[in-house]
């Protein structure tokens, strides 16, 4: 298990290294004089006098390396990312990285109540199909399964919003109603993880707790669906493989009943690749949670997206947002691996053997 998890600690480090490369590249192919401006400081004084104004952009350019080879400005840009400097936005005018740190929380709850939904569900209902094959709950799963992955999340989104809030009424946009959301940034509110669901109960305030999870009910239910799916098709598909092996043959001919067969052999076989479709699949899970947000209006990280102007170059801010992203998707696919060697210890031991 340690070198399992010495591999995959290395793995993200070098990861990131080439994902960072290709991202600050593309930024590169901005002219010198377009990311001149964006930390040109905003006075009329300066504007001007074309002189002073020229001495600046020399003194942006020395700073900031602007007119150095690409691995000499990508070394710097790291340097300083890794310092927790992630540059100055102009658009959010505050620093990158406390923009990010401040709507981080609200994106990870929501990230990790769909998780805690769509796996075990997931796996569970796959595993069912499989044994009820060609029956009635095959037919519903199935079914259900292609509804949910046919779907795009912003249409299911006004589907629910449309039904369930404008209609009924019983759940509603946002983290919480307006009443819970003064209290939660009142001084007396104490945000002790940043998730309103576990916040709530910590400063003895259950009735927060139970509104934001309420709110949270669309939302995850959008965000888990399509995961759901694909986890529960490739399950089931998986499942259905291993029960038609020699191994599973062989304990039908010892007396072993279907049941017995299918959950304690063919599904722990069937994890591996049904937790590697859950990896694979982080990248869209990560995008999908940011149309989510929007529609639902919870401000997590999406809530810069819309800051972003389409005619405003705001690289620090761009940079910044891509390689937010980067790391959310490599800790959830590191979180995933780390899962599936712990239920699988066969697949750990195979990762040290093949490499």
């Amino acid at each position: 298990m340690g070198k399992f998890l010495v591999r995959r600690i290395l793995a993200i480090p070098i990861t990131f290294i080439l994902i960072t490369m290709v991202l600050y590249g593309v930024i590169m192919l901005a002219p010198v004089e377009s990311r001149i401006d964006l930390y040109m400081p905003n006075s009329p004084k300066i504007s001007s006098d074309p002189v002073l104004m020229e001495r600046i952009k020399q003194q942006i350019i020395k700073r900031y390396h602007l007119d150095e080879p690409y691995l000499n400005q990508y070394v710097f840009w790291l340097s300083n990312l890794l310092k927790g400097n992630w540059g100055y936005s102009p658009v959010l005018n505050n620093n990158v990285l406390p923009e990010l740190l401040n709507r981080t929380p609200a994106t990870l709850e929501l990230l990790f109540y769909c998780m805690l939904l769509y796996i075990p569900l997931g796996l569970i209902a796959g595993v069912q199909a499989a044994y009820k094959r060609e029956k009635g709950p095959d037919y519903l799963f199935r079914f259900s399964a292609f509804i949910g992955a046919a779907i795009p999340d912003f249409i299911l989104s006004i589907i629910l919003l449309a039904i369930l809030y404008v209609n009924k009424g019983w759940f509603a946009p946002e983290r919480l109603n307006v009443q819970n959301n003064l209290i939660v940034h009142s001084a007396d509110f104490i945000n002790y993880t940043g998730f309103l669901t576990i916040d709530g109960f910590l400063n003895q305030r259950a009735d927060i707790s139970l509104d934001a999870f309420r709110h949270l009910v669309m939302p995850v239910f959008t965000l888990g669906i399509a995961q759901w799916a694909t986890l529960g098709r490739i399950t089931r598909n998986s499942t259905i493989e291993e029960m038609n092996k020699d191994y599973a043959n062989a304990a039908r001919a010892r007396g072993l009943s279907e049941k017995q067969i299918v959950w304690k052999h063919a599904f722990r076989n069937a994890l591996g690749p049904a937790l590697n479709s859950s990896a694979l699949s982080t990248a869209m899970l990560i995008t999908n949670v940011f149309v989510v947000e929007r529609i639902f209006n919870i401000n997590g990280i999406s809530e810069m997206i819309s800051m972003f102007g389409p005619m405003v170059p705001d690289a620090a801010a761009v940079l910044g947002f891509g390689v937010y992203c980067i790391i959310l998707v490599l800790l959830l696919m590191f979180i995933l691996d780390l899962l599936q060697a712990l239920l699988l210890p066969r697949v750990r031991e195979g990762t040290i053997e093949n490499g």
